[in-house]
């Protein structure tokens, strides 16, 4: 059994702060090229290879689920000669996994996955809350994104991915 757990966030084309200082008594100015634009990110983390499988979309619809369900898909469906093992996506109950199009979705799916549901608002439940917020501060952080926030986004999560080992305890030796 596979568990995921589903979480959402946004960025900004305009820089994010991290942390900034500035003389005392001196204006602290950030250049801000352009307009503010956001981009929604659909995140879910597997929990035993410690992988971030993240969709990025300028919307917040419906069918960005469906895009980040077909996403799982590809990596956790069913396989012709194996046998199909279950994905347990746990997320909340936004509007957007609980529109007519995404029921659709899930239960074209439903032989395999299993979902579990949690609050519409609970960030101390999930472990992604963690992941968002370090992608913000350390891959993000201190830059304008003039039209290269998608490509950004994904580098980022790219980097948290290879940053992370798969197995917590893998390649530790016994000493003698």
């Amino acid at each position: 059994m596979t568990l995921l757990s589903g979480d959402e966030s946004e960025a900004l084309t305009q820089c994010y702060l991290a942390r900034a200082w500035a003389k005392r008594g001196a204006d602290l100015r950030v250049p801000a090229p352009g307009q503010v634009q956001k981009v929604a990110m659909l995140g879910s983390l597997d929990h035993t290879t410690r992988l971030l499988i993240v969709h990025a979309s300028k919307t917040r619809r419906s069918s960005d689920f469906v895009v980040h369900l077909e996403q799982f898909d590809r990596l956790y469906g069913p396989k012709p000669g194996q046998p199909a093992r279950p994905v347990v996506p746990v997320g909340d109950n936004g509007p957007r996994r609980t529109s007519k199009l995404s029921r659709a979705a899930r239960a074209v799916r439903a032989h395999w996955r299993i979902v579990e549901r949690l609050p519409g608002y609970a960030p101390d439940q999930t472990e992604n809350e963690t992941f968002w917020r370090d992608r913000k501060a350390h891959h993000l952080a201190h830059q304008s994104f003039a039209g290269a926030l998608d490509h950004a986004i994904h580098n980022a999560v790219q980097a948290l991915n290879s940053e992370r080992m798969p197995v917590p305890l893998d390649g530790l030796q016994i000493s003698a």
